[in-house]
């Protein structure tokens, strides 16, 4: 962990925290899902840089050390992808391995979509190749959350044992991150802006892509989700795509299984890496 590097870049208008190990051509960016921030991808920053890859993970803006955007309520998904292809121009990196968890697989969806030059592959985790749009969750359609289905924040409750993977030091920067940048534009983006059409129709995505789901992952809960994917529907979309299942694993399965699925995901990249 001492080794990740944090630094801050100016990409359209905004500074974004940059938190970056190892070195190579070779580049692996890690997005997050909600409520998290770059933390939540510790374990798999390490790995993939002791495997060969440089690997870099951000806040999105208004979330963590990132800034706030001057109108958060405006704010859409295509904001995000937008933000990580000028990041991408600013460093010179003119390809990249995409890994996104929860929402995260939301402008990876996009990025594949709408930027098939920019991706390598792409590996999802909790929720499958999705656009936003009418055919996305639903928040009205969530289920209610209760027992094992408990969010990081929900964690805050003193009254709530941590899970053995999760310790009071990883509750103390989720935390402390979250009072500095306040819950303003997360409620925005993405939960608000869920159903703000992508204007794509019939996407589909050629390049290689993997998607990890634990058995216990509350989201197969949603509606139609479960079917989704394991129907094999979402492979019209993404023809590509293997889809794996881990028996114990949560929706926070990457800190909760880090050897495994860090195991996963570098077989993944060395599979697919010229």
């Amino acid at each position: 962990m001492e080794q990740i590097k944090h630094t801050h870049v100016q990409v359209r208008g905004l500074r974004l925290h940059v938190a970056e190990i190892g070195t190579g051509t070779k580049v692996v960016l890690f997005l997050h899902g909600f409520p998290e921030i770059w933390y939540t991808w510790r374990h798999q920053m390490v790995a993939v840089a002791e495997a060969g890859y440089r690997a870099i993970a951000i806040d999105f803006r208004g979330y963590g050390l990132s800034d706030q955007p001057p109108e958060p309520e405006k704010g859409t998904l295509m904001d995000l992808v937008d933000d990580v292809v000028a990041l991408l121009d600013t460093l010179g990196i003119s390809k990249v391995f995409l890994v996104g968890k929860d929402f995260g697989a939301l402008p990876i969806s996009l990025l594949a979509a709408l930027h098939p030059d920019r991706v390598s592959a792409f590996v999802t985790l909790g929720v499958p190749f999705m656009l936003p749009g009418a055919n996305a969750v639903q928040n009205h359609l969530m289920p209610k959350v209760a027992g094992d289905d408990q969010e990081i924040m929900d964690l805050v409750d003193p009254s709530t044992p941590l899970p053995p993977w999760f310790s009071e030091e990883d509750l103390a920067v989720y935390a402390s991150l979250y009072e500095k940048s306040g819950f303003r534009y997360p409620l925005q983006v993405p939960y608000r802006s869920l159903v703000i059409d992508s204007g794509i129709t019939c996407p589909k995505v050629k390049c290689p892509a993997l998607f990890i789901m634990g058995e216990k992952d509350y989201v197969l809960k949603f509606v139609g989700m479960e079917d989704y994917i394991r129907s094999g529907q979402v492979k019209n979309f993404v023809p590509e795509l293997s889809i794996l299942f881990l028996e114990e694993g949560s929706h926070f399965v990457h800190e909760q299984l880090p050897e495994q699925v860090n195991a996963i995901l570098i077989d993944f990249l060395n599979k697919h890496s010229n």
